[in-house]
C-alpha cells in the first residue's frame, strides 16, 4: 500500500472516530449538530482522481450514516461535496499551483484556506439539513440549524488544521 493510502486512512478513522464518539452527542440549541465529514474530501490533492474522490467521499458518509441514523442525509452530503471539491479547491487555488498540492494552510496560505474551507462546509451543511429536515415547516430552525452548523464544523477543522500546521512547522 502507498504511504498516501495508508495516511488518508488514518485521516478517514480519526474523523470518523471524533464524529461518531464525541461530536454526535453536542447537539447545540437541542437540534444542531456539527459535521466534520466533509474535512475528509476537502484534503485531497488538486489533481486527485475523481472517481476515488467520489467513493471517499461516498464510503465516509456511508460510515457517518450508520454510525447515526441518518438514513442516507449524510452519504447523499459527502458525495455532492466531495464532487464539487475539484471546483471549490480550483477557485482558491491559484492557476499555476501545482497538481499534486494538497489544501493546507501550509500550502495555500491561512486566508485562502480558510475561505475554501468555509464554503466546503457551507455547502455541506446547507445539503445535509436541508436533506434532514425534508419540509419547509421548520424553515427558521432548518436555515438556523445550517448556519449554526457550518459555524461550529468550520472553527473545529480550523482549530485541526492550524494545531496540525504548528506541529509541522516546530
Amino acid at each position: 500500500m502507498s504511504r498516501t493510502l495508508i495516511q488518508r486512512l488514518w485521516k478517514f478513522l480519526l474523523v470518523m472516530v471524533v464524529q461518531v464518539l464525541l461530536l454526535n452527542h453536542i447537539h447545540l440549541l437541542g437540534y444542531v449538530c456539527p459535521v466534520i465529514i466533509a474535512y475528509i474530501t476537502m484534503n485531497f490533492n488538486r489533481g486527485s482522481n475523481r472517481v476515488l474522490l467520489l467513493l471517499w467521499g461516498f464510503a465516509a458518509g456511508l460510515v457517518y450514516d450508520v454510525f447515526s441514523n441518518t438514513m442516507g442525509v449524510g452519504m447523499a452530503s459527502a458525495t455532492l461535496l466531495a464532487m464539487l471539491q475539484p471546483t471549490l479547491l480550483g477557485l482558491f487555488t491559484p492557476r499555476d499551483a501545482a497538481d499534486d498540492m494538497e489544501p493546507s494552510m501550509r500550502t495555500m496560505g491561512a486566508q485562502r484556506w480558510l475561505t475554501y474551507a468555509f464554503f466546503s462546509m457551507l455547502i455541506f451543511h446547507i445539503v445535509f439539513y436541508a436533506l434532514d429536515a425534508l419540509t419547509l415547516g421548520n424553515l427558521w430552525l432548518t436555515l438556523a440549524a445550517m448556519g449554526i452548523g457550518t459555524a461550529a464544523a468550520w472553527v473545529i477543522v480550523a482549530l485541526a488544521q492550524s494545531f496540525i500546521v504548528n506541529k509541522k512547522t516546530t
